[in-house]
């Protein structure tokens, strides 16, 4: 007697291709922001691709203007350094020399008695953000995918991007990343064809 269990087939997980933001839509919100604390945000994460719980977390005092780097704490408590462009470290420093509180949180509330921001606070300004401008579910985990995104598509090893996101799994590293269909095609002619 056969089995009938050899009948049923595996089912295939949906593979869901991941929203990030376009070059466009990134300048857009950059200059429409009107509280330099806003830009400094959305710069450091779509330049560093760390979680909003781990910015939220870091101070002034983490900041290393010099190496344009930090260290943030992960999943787990475990600690690594994300690297930030020159247009963030602008845009970092402009926003720290225009407070006037003494809170060692690198981003706080825009009015007194400024407290450090939490996650909440930051999804709600973007949220409200994107509704302004018209851009849809504009949220902050997106900057992380335009960061994996535009690595993988510069030619980053995925293990470094695997690091510079602090995925355990490369598993998780690649559900991050949009690979552009011209840059399989152009990969394809320079690695095979």
């Amino acid at each position: 007697m056969k089995s009938p269990v050899r009948r049923i087939h595996k089912v295939k997980a949906a593979c869901n291709i991941k929203e990030t933001y376009s070059d466009e839509v990134l300048e857009l919100m950059r200059d429409n922001c009107t509280e330099l604390r806003d830009v400094a945000i959305i710069d450091l994460l779509a330049s560093t691709g760390m979680r909003v719980g781990e910015m939220i977390l870091l101070n002034r005092n983490d900041i290393d203007f010099n190496e344009r780097e930090c260290i943030v704490f992960g999943k787990g408590s475990k600690e690594r350094v994300v690297y930030f462009d020159a247009r963030t470290k602008i845009h970092l420093q402009n926003y720290l020399e225009s407070r006037t509180d003494r809170n060692p949180a690198l981003f706080v509330s825009l009015k007194s008695p400024y407290e450090r921001l939490k996650i909440g606070g930051v999804e709600v300004r973007l949220r409200e953000f994107g509704k302004q401008l018209g851009i849809q579910k504009v949220h902050p985990h997106k900057f992380r995918r335009i960061l994996a995104t535009m690595a993988i598509d510069k030619g980053l090893p995925i293990e470094q991007l695997q690091q510079l996101l602090g995925h355990r799994k490369i598993d998780t590293t690649l559900q991050n990343v949009m690979v552009k269909q011209s840059n399989v095609k152009i990969a394809h002619r320079k690695y095979i064809g």
